[in-house]
């Protein structure tokens, strides 16, 4: 089985805590599931989950290749150059990381609030950009864009190869079989 979760900020991609957090075991009441990947605390959006550990092995190990995508609001307002930067590669402390496409897109529709919400500055503008990645590194977009001069302020991941977040709202699940998922990919 795969389980399509929106995961919702500050909820950790795992089912216990010590410290008390929300965790995975606040959203999904199915044993035997482990998430294929992770996905910042402080981030939102498409994590997937399941109890195929071959599919939980191709769908997270970076030899698959399976491109991630993300909507980052960043500060400021992206020029050509940071676009090219982050496709050519910028170097991290843990290697040179490159973006598969760097988009300007639109505030997405019908997203939901955040809370808390972002800090708001009236005298620096914000811009909605879509990454995408095969890599999967701690932190990556967040890094990328803050090596190019643009912080990320909200990170939403939107889709992992052919399944993405269309449909679901934050906390919510979709569940494939594991023959449907292995036959997306």
């Amino acid at each position: 089985m795969l389980i399509l979760l929106n995961k919702p900020y500050q909820v950790l991609s795992q089912f216990s805590d010590s410290e008390g957090r929300a965790t995975l075991a606040d959203l999904v009441d199915v044993p035997g599931v482990y998430p294929a990947g992770r996905l910042d605390y402080d981030s939102e959006g498409l994590l997937l989950l399941t109890d195929d550990g071959k599919l939980q092995a191709r769908i997270s190990q970076p030899a698959s290749k399976i491109p991630k995508t993300y909507w980052a609001q960043v500060e400021g307002i992206p020029g050509e150059e940071q676009f090219n930067k982050l496709l050519r590669g910028v170097k991290l402390k843990d290697g040179v990381a490159r973006a598969l496409s760097v988009t300007l897109i639109e505030p997405p529709g019908d997203l939901w609030d955040r809370d808390p919400p972002i800090r708001y500055r009236a005298s620096v503008p914000d811009t909605w950009i879509e990454v995408a990645l095969t890599q999967g590194r701690n932190r990556q977009v967040r890094r990328m864009t803050a090596a190019v001069g643009l912080p990320t302020l909200r990170l939403i991941r939107y889709s992992i190869g052919p399944w993405s977040l269309a449909g679901l709202r934050p906390g919510e699940t979709r569940r494939l079989s594991s023959k449907e998922a292995w036959k997306a990919l």
